[in-house]
């Protein structure tokens, strides 16, 4: 059996909440206290697997009546998704982040295996090959929005 991480099981715990609906609202003091961890643990789980490289917006509301929203997203159907996608890239971009965005792509059938495997090949290290992974980065990030930007227009 596989030796899953507290993380990984609050991740697949939420995404089995959100099932097929379109977002959620949770409160991160009540699931800290359902997997008997710091509420740090969850913002750690959200921050880093509800991402909109993976798919999902998340907003947030502080204080009493606090909550926090973890809605799913289409991320070629709406251009202001598309365009958070473009900026949460920016001018650089790692590889595994990089590779989260393709993979999110394909799980939502934008792209096909084969295009996805295509742009996996174009933006990995061992094309890139640059000595300044700084450099690296950036050209990756060009290259990465320039496909985005082709699929929003076949789209």
């Amino acid at each position: 059996m596989e030796n899953k991480s507290i993380s990984d099981i609050i991740e697949a715990y939420l995404k089995e909440i959100l099932g097929d609906s379109a977002q959620i609202e949770i409160r991160r003091s009540e699931i800290a206290n359902y997997f008997d961890v710091v509420p740090s643990q969850i913002n750690y789980v959200i921050k880093t697997r509800f991402t909109i490289q993976n798919g999902y917006l998340v907003k947030s509301k502080r204080g009493g009546g606090g909550y926090i929203r973890i809605e799913r997203v289409n991320l070629l159907d709406d251009v202001s998704v598309l365009n958070s996608l473009i900026q949460a890239i920016g001018d650089s971009v790692r590889e595994r982040d990089a590779f989260d965005i393709v993979q999110t792509l394909y799980e939502e059938k934008v792209i096909t295996r084969r295009e996805g495997d295509l742009m996996l090949v174009a933006l990995s290290k061992q094309t890139l090959a640059l000595d300044d992974s700084k450099a690296e980065d950036r050209l990756r990030a060009r290259i990465l929005i320039s496909f985005l930007n082709r699929l929003r227009y076949e789209s």
